[in-house]
């Protein structure tokens, strides 16, 4: 399985739609774009990468070869990435935005809604569709990892700037103060404790398909 990449987890669901009523759910996601902060719960989730609801109509789906498909439904399919395990994400999604989730997924056929938890992990285990390949750039970084980085990266900038023409007094206060700004972010990133035992696999067979250390790696290229 490639749904994990060092601390993140890729997700992929997808759920038949009733053709009816699934334009209610188109409108539901322009309203929802133009009210935003009708998003908030799912914004405030800091341990999510991304999120996106799509919805495929019949006609939509690609032909590679395999003839056109013979659809009775629209289907959605919902992609995100995120920190942490499968569980806990589900539990927080249910827990912080219920109300949302149940209007996104308003059209989808079987939907059992966000409350109680256990039917609807049942349903996003039932649809979801395991990731074949799954590439992230900062796997040993959760998102707050990287929005604290920038943060430090924009302070290290604004030091550089000043070193040059500020006296030392004035210096030295600025460097007080960006450290304690930057204090959040000085974090050792890495893969941390064992989040799941998927994560715990995934990163031995990563470790198995890497070459031995000072083999194969820059210095020899």
């Amino acid at each position: 399985m490639s749904n994990i990449a060092g601390k993140a987890y890729a997700m992929n669901v997808l759920t038949p739609s009733n053709s009816k009523i699934s334009w209610v759910n188109r409108l539901l996601f322009m309203a929802s774009r133009g009210l935003p902060k009708n998003l908030m719960g799912l914004l405030g989730l800091s341990l999510i990468h991304f999120a996106r609801w799509v919805i495929i109509k019949p006609r939509d789906w690609p032909d590679l070869g395999q003839g056109k498909e013979k659809l009775q439904h629209d289907y959605m399919l919902f992609c995100s990435n995120f920190n942490g395990t499968w569980d806990q994400y589900i539990d927080a999604f249910s827990d912080g935005i219920p109300g949302g989730l149940d209007m996104f997924w308003y059209a989808s056929i079987g939907y059992p809604e966000s409350i109680p938890i256990t039917p609807f992990k049942d349903y996003i285990t039932f649809n979801q569709v395991n990731t074949d390949y799954y590439y992230n750039a900062t796997p040993g970084s959760a998102q707050r990892d990287v929005k604290t980085s920038l943060l430090v990266f924009d302070q290290v900038l604004k030091l550089a700037d000043m070193h040059a023409t500020a006296s030392p007094e004035d210096f030295a206060a600025a460097y007080h103060k960006a450290a304690l700004k930057m204090q959040k972010g000085l974090g050792d990133p890495g893969f941390g404790p064992v989040a799941s035992l998927d994560t715990e696999r995934a990163e031995v067979n990563r470790r198995d398909l890497l070459p031995p250390s000072g083999v194969g790696g820059p210095a020899d290229a």
